[in-house]
């Protein structure tokens, strides 16, 4: 066991005592100790996973959700198969729409510098008016609306008015390629279809007209398609012409037009499909991930108001697409009346500056980013702290990929020295957290703070055995409310018992290689199906971008395990360099004296090479899945699900691999 990692921030007694957690500790009768406040937490994850059901009735009762609980809190304990509140009837949007008064609910922010505010009471009723024409076009259970849309307030309207009629919601960002949308939307099959005339991006617009004819070309499904104004006259003539074909409807107009009705929601049951989510698809067709109101409403609520402290009128913002979970985790913000910030665009146009100085203009509290925003803001030499009063805020949530130490130090050093910065770590597979912030505990460089409430997270090694201070894989030993409802076309239910269940039957593996400490705080190392293997030592990737990723040379890095045929891999790696350096054997050599002292020389790679640009998801993440069988020439399952498929060509049939 290492040293424990060095502490860069503690809340004050004061914080604790404040928090919402304290005070829902203390409302269960375990009440935190504010000089003692990691042994109180720790005390009380462990009364939230042995006695889940009365954890999470009292977080339904904490939170104040609107609807019927029930008697039973868990039918059923098995995983798969759990039953959370079977009798429990509550709508999602209805939750989220709670607010009515005039403070705001959305401020949307465009790369542009436009910006729009929109109130909960004026929130509510465009919300009102669409569900109102959802109704007459026949829009209830049972059905689904998708919308392929930037980051507007308009896909946020959308998504409340299906949720309201008991429809499911599904979204795609406007960046994904037409193979890509129908790869999704084709198996969700809407009913109604949101989109947009197009979208910005590094301050030219985009116009998607030829897009948007071979999307609907492609979804027979699709009954009524609406179209939001969002590049404005830029973009009239081609909303001219999509709005010439039948059952195509302009948003300004429909809404104008809406049946004077009530705004009302329908009572469903706890697992009644909310959500239909997209796996990276990067392995083949994207698998539809179900996930129900109770469920996705309890998980997102008790993060918000426990772990992350958030309060009503505060600004809660998280740079995200429609595409990428965060979108639906921060929209549920609502719920705890705070204002929900929108941005869609480049987050460094016009400069590195661009999103700190909207914290400071916004006065956000809460800035929600991906690792790599971080790392790429500290090579880009932004200074945050100089971009504008950043007083307001509290806390930086990072995911995404794993935050390395050196991007804690510079988060403290360049942003603000008193906030909790919170790496996280989930997924779209539970639309929500397995380890998370904790504003009642310290911030430890490198690490995760701790494991979420109600969540049995543990870390085995390969034959089951619970590790501590040792990377294994991330598993959760017990249900909780927000596992999917299942898959889309998966009657018997194989698929979704092979994505998580198989590998520890009965148990929930998540494919994150990961290392408890005994501090209690976590370290993520990357996916387990990625990690890699030399002399039959599995390594995580994490370790050795760590590394890499200090020198200022290196833009950013993607590493494989390349088979050597006797049952072996040796590790490669490959570098995308600032402008103007060069591959030499000095920088190689740097980079593996770096890995040797800092990881271990099984760690330091066998091969190095340049390459000018790296495969990454639509949400940005890295396909280390994609360059591993591009080198080993199987071909990527997937190319859809990649933004930028073209890179791949790069890491194919290079000699120095032969």
């Amino acid at each position: 066991m290492g040293a424990a990692a060095p502490v860069l921030w503690r809340p004050t007694p004061e914080q604790v005592e404040g928090s919402r957690m304290a005070a829902f500790a203390a409302r269960v009768g375990l009440p935190l100790d504010p000089a003692d406040a990691e042994a109180g937490y720790d005390r009380l994850w462990a009364w939230s996973t042995s006695e889940r059901e009365s954890f999470w009735a009292a977080v339904w009762e904490d939170a104040g959700v609107l609807g019927e609980r029930g008697e039973r809190v868990l039918a059923d304990d098995a995983m798969p198969g759990a039953r959370w509140f079977p009798d429990a009837r509550l709508n999602f949007a209805e939750n989220l729409l709670a607010r009515r008064d005039e403070a705001p609910a959305l401020i949307f922010r465009g790369e542009d510098g436009r910006r729009r505010e929109l109130s909960f009471a004026a929130l509510a009723e465009e919300v009102r008016r669409l569900r109102a024409q959802f109704a007459v076009w026949g829009v209830g259970p049972g059905d689904r609306v998708a919308g392929f849309l930037p980051n507007l307030p308009e896909a946020v309207v959308g998504m409340l008015a299906a949720s309201s009629l008991g429809a499911a919601w599904s979204s795609c960002s406007p960046d994904f390629g037409v193979d890509g949308v129908l790869d999704r939307f084709g198996q969700v099959a809407p009913k109604v279809l949101l989109v947009a005339d197009g979208y910005l991006y590094k301050g030219k617009p985009r116009l998607e007209e030829e897009k948007l004819e071979a999307i609907l070309a492609g979804l027979p499904s699709v009954e009524q398609a609406v179209v939001v104004p969002f590049l404005g006259e830029t973009g009239a003539e081609l909303r001219a012409r999509f709005l010439a074909a039948p059952g195509r409807h302009a948003w300004d107009e429909l809404l104008a037009a809406a049946p004077d009705e009530a705004l009302a929601f329908a009572r469903l049951p706890f697992d009644h499909p909310l959500y239909v989510m997209f796996s990276s698809g990067t392995t083949g067709k994207p698998k539809c991930i179900v996930h129900g109101q109770g469920g996705t409403l309890l998980q997102h609520r008790k993060e918000h108001r426990l772990h992350v402290d958030l309060r009503p009128d505060e600004r809660f913002f998280y740079f995200t697409t429609t595409g990428w979970m965060m979108w639906n985790w921060l929209v549920t913000g609502l719920a705890e009346g705070a204002t929900v910030v929108l941005y869609d665009g480049n987050p460094f146009h016009p400069d590195p500056e661009a999103m700190w100085r909207l914290a400071a203009e916004e006065r956000l509290a809460v800035f929600g980013t991906s690792a790599k925003f971080i790392d790429a803001s500290k090579k880009a030499g932004a200074a945050p702290a100089t971009a504008g009063d950043l007083g307001a805020l509290r806390a930086i949530l990072s995911t995404g990929s794993p935050l390395v130490d050196e991007s804690f130090d510079w988060t403290y050093e360049a942003v603000k020295a008193d906030l909790m910065l919170a790496s996280i770590t989930g997924g779209t597979d539970l639309i929500s957290c397995f380890a998370l912030g904790c504003p009642v505990v310290p911030v430890r460089r490198g690490e995760l703070q701790r494991r979420g409430l109600g969540m049995a997270v543990e870390v085995w090694d390969d034959e089951g055995r619970p590790r501590v201070d040792e990377p294994g894989e991330l598993v959760c030993t017990r249900s909780f409310p927000s596992m999917p409802v299942g898959f889309l076309d998966d009657e018997d239910g194989s698929r979704y018992c092979a994505a998580y269940f198989e590998h520890f039957p009965g148990l929930w593996r998540h494919g994150d290689w990961v290392e408890l400490r005994a501090s209690g705080g976590m370290v993520v190392y990357g996916r387990s199906d990625a990690t890699l293997n030399p002399g039959g030592v599995r390594i995580g990737t994490a370790e050795i971008y760590r590394q890499v990723e200090q020198l200022e040379e290196v833009l950013e890095a993607v590493v494989v395990g390349q088979d050597t045929g006797d049952g072996d891999q040796r590790v490669v790696l490959f570098l995308r360099l600032a402008e103007g350096v060069a591959l030499d054997e000095a920088l190689v050599e740097r980079l593996r004296r770096r890995i040797r002292e800092h990881a271990s020389p099984r760690h330091a790679p066998a091969v190095v090479l340049a390459v000018d640009d790296i495969p990454r998801t639509r949400s940005g993440k890295i396909s280390e899945i994609a360059v591993r069988d591009t080198v080993h020439g199987r071909p990527v399952k997937n190319t859809a699900a990649l933004a930028n498929p073209e890179s791949l060509a790069q890491f194919r049939d290079r000699p120095e691999l032969g």
